[in-house]
């Protein structure tokens, strides 16, 4: 049996398996399109104009200006990763739509790797419809705030890849509530998306920035958002392109080892 770390052959072909998820988009893109939007003035109320008028300055900007990138980020992480669980495990097991692609010419690998560009394509469409109101806001300087979307991708993908891998060992649907309340929740809130990872104890900012990739993303979202070049971006962004290749690889051969029979 291969290793799940060998590296599998996609074709163009998966192009094919994001434009259909493209098309069963865009026929529901009213109820896709108000989610994130409610999602950002949601956190920005809240947290922003709520929380934040008992909180000074963090790193010089205002409490409301130093989550904003979070919040994109937060959006990258949920899009991804609930599409690629949820969302693919749904066509997987129940709408039986990788057996009917995988009927074609097209490979398993060649499906797998389409679900994970759609995932990131989700990661962006989410980040673009929440940056005019982040922009409206005033909270985000432009244009710098317009390299969130190609981030966006990058990292959707990262979220997207780990997503599969949860969805290819998970015995059934309500089992990846586990990977979400034990591993994004805690992501979420230790990432340094509402307070700076500096406040927490030395070996809890190692293990955040050694296994989060939330954390990763937050701090290369508020250097371009805010912006704020940083000593440590190669680093950050380097992390973030390892990952998603490992993982990647890994995700389209563990849901390989599971769609073979």
């Amino acid at each position: 049996m291969a290793s799940v770390f060998s590296l599998p052959r996609v074709s163009r072909r998966a192009i094919k398996v994001w434009q259909r998820n493209l098309n069963v988009f865009w026929k529901t893109w009213k109820v896709n399109f108000f989610p994130p939007l409610i999602e950002a003035l949601l956190y920005l109320a809240a947290f922003g104009l709520g929380i934040g008028m008992y909180v000074g300055a963090i790193d010089g900007v205002p409490y409301i200006t130093y989550i904003a990138p979070a919040i994109l980020a937060i959006s990258v992480m949920n899009s991804a990763f609930f599409e690629c669980t949820y969302g693919s495990y749904v066509r997987m097991y129940y709408q039986k739509s990788f057996d009917a692609i995988i009927a074609t010419p097209l490979s398993i690998e060649d499906v797998i790797a389409g679900e994970l560009l759609w995932g990131a394509t989700r990661s962006v469409i989410s980040v673009a419809i929440m940056l005019p109101v982040l922009v409206v806001f005033g909270v985000i300087s432009l244009p710098f705030s317009l390299l969130a979307i190609p981030l966006a991708f990058l990292a959707g993908l990262t979220f997207a890849s780990l997503a599969m891998c949860f969805t290819a060992i998970t015995p059934s649907i309500d089992t990846l509530n586990y990977p979400s309340f034990l591993f994004i929740t805690p992501m979420m809130l230790f990432s340094g998306t509402f307070f700076p990872l500096s406040v927490l104890p030395a070996i809890f900012q190692y293990i955040a920035l050694a296994i989060f990739p939330l954390a990763h993303l937050v701090a290369l979202m508020r250097m371009a958002t805010l912006p704020s070049a940083g000593a440590l971006l190669p680093l950050h962004l380097a992390w973030i392109l390892v990952a998603t290749v490992i993982f990647c690889v890994i995700s389209i051969n563990l849901m390989r080892r599971r769609l073979i029979v």
